[in-house]
């Protein structure tokens, strides 16, 4: 595949104009009117029980005013052609770019500033919502990507929380993941101080893929989307505050979190395919809302489906192939299925001694929070397809003999089966072969295999 050019430009229209372009086939554009409660959801689902999973544009949903963008990383294959690669050779691009990260540059003007409402004129009913279940408390952002600059380490970072509106300049928000932000909020509380945020509200999606980036504390996500980029993020300054924030922005919030604030926020349809309202109920008061004139709403979408897990899961996937391909030369994949929402992720190895699958899960499992099960098969599986990993699961694991559990460590809070405390039991699978293993794959070969496949284009032309 050749370089791609979606990244040529970090403005989110010039973006959505080439994909259009260069792949009409797999963008749907929707024309007619659709209502903003519930319906781009149900379009999405809809898709997905047809084995799609296109580019959604909807044209004209509600009274939002603006054309909403959705699904955009349900497909592996879409997200590959930022990079210019395929959607194999994905985790070592990303990692690769990740790990060569280019400060941004600050610019005097963007499109991020074409409107600024503050004071009385400042409405969040200006910030286009969705409402994407029944069972939603009301419309939520899902695509928030909170930016916080601790004012004494200078320490920056960005990262995800879903939001909904508390009030006319109001948002009630979730720290649920207990990250960066959650301990920046803490050092605030400790200094007496509220902490002051930007929220971005849709840019490109290099930088989307950035704010969903793992790095440790100190690290700052807008270098990690120059690196993906492969060139300085371009930042302005918030006009209040001054926080760098994207200058192709489509929606920004500046404001701040006070530590002794709260809200009743939930619930919302989390990852898991539950509804949930385990939440840190944290209040961001907005001071300033910035729009360009011609935004988009770029929805991600929530629940199980696709989108959302992607876009969460990628990151980690990328990060544990490269930790464990480091430490075992064993592993050749790494896959987080869509069916294990985030608490389930296949390992792929050539094992070369007995224990060597439980060695690698147990990595897995301790560097991951959020996973509960890992399975570990053999190079010839194709751990892209659950079908197969079960097939292996069938064939290859005896209870008694290929299976360990872990209980009593902390989990996802929005594991409806954790405990209160949000800890978990984890669990490793062996479905490898092993040493003992007396069978012979049944298989075809690949002359007869051609033949079949010219007869069958043959007899359908």
């Amino acid at each position: 595949m050749t370089r791609s050019t979606l990244g040529d430009s970090q403005d989110f229209h010039v973006f959505i104009d080439a994909y259009r372009r260069e792949y009409p086939d797999d963008v749907l554009t929707v024309t007619p009117a659709i209502s903003a409660d519930q319906d781009v959801t149900a379009l999405v689902d809809a898709l997905a029980a047809q084995g799609r999973d296109p580019l959604l544009i909807c044209e004209h949903v509600g009274n939002l005013g603006v054309p909403v963008a959705t699904n955009l990383f349900a497909s592996r294959t879409r997200i590959a052609r930022l990079f210019g690669v395929t959607a194999a050779q994905l985790h070592e691009t990303f990692q690769t770019r990740a790990n060569q990260p280019i400060a941004p540059r600050y610019v005097e003007s963007g499109p991020i500033l074409d409107e600024v409402f503050e004071g009385e004129a400042l409405d969040l009913a200006l910030l286009p919502m969705l409402k994407h279940f029944a069972s939603d408390r009301g419309p939520y952002i899902t695509n928030a990507i909170i930016i916080a600059e601790d004012p004494l380490t200078g320490i920056a970072n960005m990262s995800y929380h879903r939001s909904m509106r508390h009030a006319r300049q109001a948002l009630a928000t979730s720290l649920h993941s207990r990250g960066h932000l959650w301990r920046m909020l803490q050092t605030a509380r400790e200094r007496g101080e509220e902490l002051r945020v930007a929220m971005v509200v849709g840019a490109h999606p290099l930088f989307m893929l950035a704010a969903a980036a793992r790095l440790p504390y100190g690290a700052d996500e807008r270098a990690v989307a120059g690196g993906l980029f492969g060139a300085p993020l371009e930042l302005v300054k918030t006009p209040r505050y001054g926080i760098g924030v994207p200058a192709y922005a489509e929606f920004v919030l500046e404001g701040a979190i006070d530590p002794a604030a709260y809200a009743e926020e939930g619930p919302f349809g989390e990852f898991s395919g539950y509804s949930s309202d385990r939440s840190t109920n944290n209040v961001l008061r907005v001071d300033t809302l910035l729009k360009r004139k011609d935004a988009w709403l770029v929805d991600v979408m929530g629940g199980r489906y696709a989108e959302h897990l992607t876009l969460a899961r990628l990151p980690r996937e990328a990060e544990m192939s490269e930790k464990l391909k480091a430490r075992f030369p064993a592993v050749t994949a790494v896959h987080y299925p869509n069916s294990g929402t985030h608490f389930h992720c296949y390992v792929a190895l050539d094992q070369s001694r007995d224990g060597e699958a439980r060695q690698i899960m147990l990595a897995l499992l301790g560097w991951d929070p959020y996973l509960k099960t890992v399975i570990a098969v053999d190079s010839d599986i194709d751990i892209s397809d659950d079908s197969q990993v079960l097939w292996a699961l069938a064939t290859h694991f005896q209870p008694h003999l290929d299976i360990f559990t872990i209980d009593g460590l902390p989990g996802s809070p929005l594991d409806p089966s954790s405990s209160v405390n949000g800890t978990t039991s984890r669990m490793g699978l062996d479905a490898t072969r092993g040493s003992g293993f007396d069978g012979i794959k049944a298989q075809l070969d690949q002359e007869v295999l051609e033949r079949a496949r010219v007869l069958l284009k043959g007899l359908e032309s």
